[in-house]
């Protein structure tokens, strides 16, 4: 005798680039969905050569082949949120912005990667001004690091005032919410900022973990605070419940050798059961 379905699971998409070394890109998304209890679908953006030491190559997906992947994921499993990593070029972030306004998506938390752990510059030049244009105002929440955000504001960051006034000028130029990450700052104090619009900066502080492994830690974190936005957490309780995650996940990689370079987090530290929640 067959089940009737009576529940679903919360289910997030990660549109992003592929790393081959498992430590970032959609390889860290899935590994991060999987332990917060999460269903986890893939849109690919691209495909990278790389390990623990950096990048070797990427080579685009068509752009035809990135749509039709949202689309048929969409269409038939739903989306309950988006974690959106790498994207290459100017039509790549077009083609994304085109797929969300196409299908309504929602609670959209969008990670500019643009320079890998290693240094790597990972999009041109023309596709950061058309992703502050286009996607910027379908975020929920825009995420860069310090670098990123330096880049994005054309000038250095050096101190949490600096972090303060670049995350203003985003939420200027369309953001609704920015985490601007300050891991890259000196000191042994982390630092991040969440600022949404119309309210106050919200500071969240924590004593630096020591590890060499840090490959992926802006994708884990970008796909944690998704998967706590489909879980049903509001915007604070999501990046607060990724922050712990993140830092959870660091601890418990920091002893681990993988490669020769900067590894990766440990994921699966206290992985939760795939959750299920009542059919609409």
């Amino acid at each position: 005798m067959n089940t009737v379905p009576a529940f679903r699971y919360p289910r997030v998409l990660s549109i992003a680039g592929s790393d081959s070394g498992g430590g970032a890109g959609i390889q860290a998304d899935l590994k991060t969905f999987a332990a917060l209890g999460c269903f986890g679908m893939t849109a690919i953006t691209a495909l990278t050569a790389q390990n623990t030491l950096g990048v070797r190559s990427i080579h685009a997906v068509p752009l035809q082949i990135l749509a039709d992947q949202i689309d048929a994921v969409v269409e038939d499993i739903g989306v309950d949120a988006v974690k959106i990593g790498m994207l290459h070029s100017a039509d790549t972030v077009r083609t994304v912005a085109a797929a969300l306004q196409r299908h309504g998506l929602r609670q959209v938390v969008l990670d500019p990667v643009m320079i890998a752990t290693s240094g790597a510059k990972l999009i041109d030049d023309q596709a950061i001004a058309v992703l502050v244009r286009e996607l910027f105002p379908l975020a929920s929440v825009v995420t860069p690091n310090l670098d990123e955000a330096a880049l994005l504001v054309g000038r250095p960051l050096r101190s949490e005032a600096d972090m303060e006034a670049a995350a203003r000028q985003l939420i200027e130029r369309g953001a609704d919410a920015v985490l601007v990450k300050g891991g890259h700052l000196a000191g042994d104090t982390v630092s991040d900022l969440l600022l949404a619009r119309g309210a106050p900066p919200r500071w969240m502080r924590a004593p630096r973990i020591a590890s060499g492994n840090t490959h992926g830690t802006g994708c884990t974190l970008s796909s944690a605070i998704a998967s706590q936005l489909a879980l049903g957490a509001d915007l604070v309780q999501a990046v607060e419940a990724a922050r712990a995650f993140v830092r959870g996940a660091l601890a418990a990689g920091a002893d681990v050798r993988t490669g020769a370079g900067s590894g990766p987090l440990n994921h699966a530290f206290a992985p939760q059961a795939l959750q299920k929640r009542p059919l609409a």
